[in-house]
């Protein structure tokens, strides 16, 4: 079954979702994906997503735009065009701070939000678990589960047992 993706459980409640999720990740899955038509509380620590790198991007970025913005102005001031104006030294480092923190806080947005696109394998117009006609429900009144083939624990058989013993009201296969 190469062209399989994974396969997908439906819910009827969150909480049975959420403990099937729990269920899920206990058992060793870490290839998974929750789907509700609202936030669940819990949900994201049950299916084991506690990765959250944005900030150290976002930082990352601030600090490159905040060494460009001062590097860019010293180098500029004292090595490139050195111009001594009313005595101040060339290296006037307080009248750099306004382009230091512009430039720090312009690197750290792009960053962020580079990051988040980056990190969410975005832009991504279509996703395998739309060719299922139940995941339709998912933005109404269902919740849904979802083990991706990419997980080295997946066996289909065998994942089709596990998900049947959570009691999903259908089990459904995702076409890649």
């Amino acid at each position: 079954m190469s062209d399989l993706n994974g396969l997908m459980a439906e819910f009827g409640s969150a909480t049975d979702l959420v403990e099937a999720a729990k269920a899920t990740h206990r058992s060793g899955y870490n290839d998974i994906e929750a789907y509700s038509p609202f936030p669940v509380h819990g949900l994201s620590e049950a299916i084991g997503f506690h990765k959250d790198r944005v900030g150290l991007i976002c930082l990352i970025g601030g600090l490159v735009g905040m060494f460009t913005g001062f590097g860019l102005q010293y180098w500029v001031s004292t090595i490139a065009y050195p111009i001594n104006i009313g005595g101040r030294p060339l290296n006037s480092w307080p009248a750099f701070v306004i382009v230091t923190f512009e430039l720090t806080v312009l690197f750290g947005g792009l960053s962020a939000v580079g990051g988040m696109l980056f990190l969410n394998d975005l832009p991504r117009p279509h996703h395998p678990v739309f060719n299922v006609p139940q995941f339709e429900r998912a933005s109404q009144d269902r919740f849904f589960l979802c083990v991706f083939a990419a997980d080295p624990k997946f066996d289909a058989p065998q994942t089709r047992r596990f998900l049947e013993g959570l009691k999903p009201i259908s089990i459904a296969e995702v076409p890649e």
